[in-house]
């Protein structure tokens, strides 16, 4: 009996440092420093132009980071930064200037809300949080039927103003073992009830509403591709299916962060820069980039200007489109109802 239960033991083990081996790779794999990679414009059709001029410059907003994540414009004039490695929170100015907000264990995705407060997926403490400008934070939520969250990895605000959030593994706090025998993807309703969306993928990391509110598009690290769902009245999902594929060679990065503009088209990191998409899944053209990107955000006046999170620095890139902002909206929405 004691040999029976030491072998139990051993081969759970082994299954612990199997997924941690797993989820340490595709985290690896997306955070890749690609040092002598230039940055350049690859069009694979003519349409792209129309978002990206073919003389737009890249620049540095900020640097000296450790692994950059997170951002979210204000409209003041400031990005907030999440680094991961650093473990802080940052306000990031023009010109470089940095801020902390609050020190955090492995800050990931962020996002406002509806009345613009920060939110952060904490994936130190496998929660969903929002953070006032004094740096201190409310838990709103980890745990789903009584278990622990995995680490939740990225948030937008729905047409409804609730909140949804990926759940993988990728950010698994060392030495702790998930619960939750799946990776989901999540709504926080403003009551605080949660509630399972979908389960079908195994790494889900970014996610994003169409501007119409009725598709809702998620990624999956592991699979490295991108899946669209309808998104019915009832804050549900159906109709799952494949939108896109985003795959590399090791080393290059795998599909994470999205943002999509006025228009449709989205914006989603993958392999060695920012992969562009119309609504109906053709990749239009890849922003290559000098590091890795993680994830990205829509800034400065007329929300014209793409800042990119990569490794150890901000980028930002100005763009002949216009972004949209899931909370604006959702705020917009909920004031027309509040009119009525």
């Amino acid at each position: 009996m004691e040999v029976s239960l030491a072998i139990l033991a051993m081969n759970k083990i082994r299954v612990l440092v199997a997924l941690a081996v797993s989820c340490w790779f595709l985290r690896t794999s997306s955070q890749t420093n690609s040092p002598h990679r230039q940055f350049e414009l690859h069009a694979e059709v003519p349409q792209f132009w129309s978002l990206v001029a073919r003389d737009t410059k890249l620049e540095t907003f900020a640097t000296g980071f450790g692994f950059t994540e997170g951002p979210v414009w204000d409209a003041s004039g400031f990005l907030y930064v999440s680094d991961e490695t650093q473990n802080k929170i940052f306000r990031v100015y023009p010109g470089g200037r940095k801020e902390k907000v609050v020190s955090l264990g492995d800050p990931d995705g962020s996002t406002y809300d509806r009345q613009q407060r920060l939110l952060d997926c904490a994936s130190a403490l496998r929660a969903i949080i929002r953070i006032g400008t004094d740096g201190n934070y409310t838990v709103l939520t980890d745990r789903f039927e009584g278990k622990k969250f995995n680490s939740p990895n990225d948030v937008v605000i729905g047409p409804d103003g609730a909140i949804y959030f990926t759940d993988p593994t990728l950010d698994l706090p060392a030495g702790e073992t998930q619960e939750i025998p799946f990776q989901g993807v999540y709504r926080l309703s403003e009551n605080g009830e949660v509630r399972l969306l979908t389960k079908d993928l195994l790494q889900p990391n970014g996610l994003a509403f169409s501007p119409d509110g009725k598709r809702f598009y998620v990624d999956d690290s592991e699979r490295k591709n991108v899946r669209v769902y309808d998104f019915l009245p009832d804050a549900t999902l159906t109709n799952g299916r494949i939108f896109g594929d985003e795959q590399g060679a090791k080393g290059e990065g795998v599909p994470d962060g999205m943002k999509v503009d006025l228009q449709g088209n989205l914006f989603i990191t993958g392999p060695k820069g920012v992969w562009v998409w119309d609504a109906l899944g053709h990749h239009l053209g890849t922003i290559v980039m000098p590091e890795q990107p993680a994830n990205i955000a829509w800034g400065d006046a007329g929300y014209g200007t793409l800042y990119v999170t990569a490794a150890t620095s901000v980028y930002r890139l100005r763009t002949k489109t216009r972004g949209f902002l899931p909370y604006l909206a959702a705020s917009s929405r909920a004031a027309h109802v509040s009119r009525r």
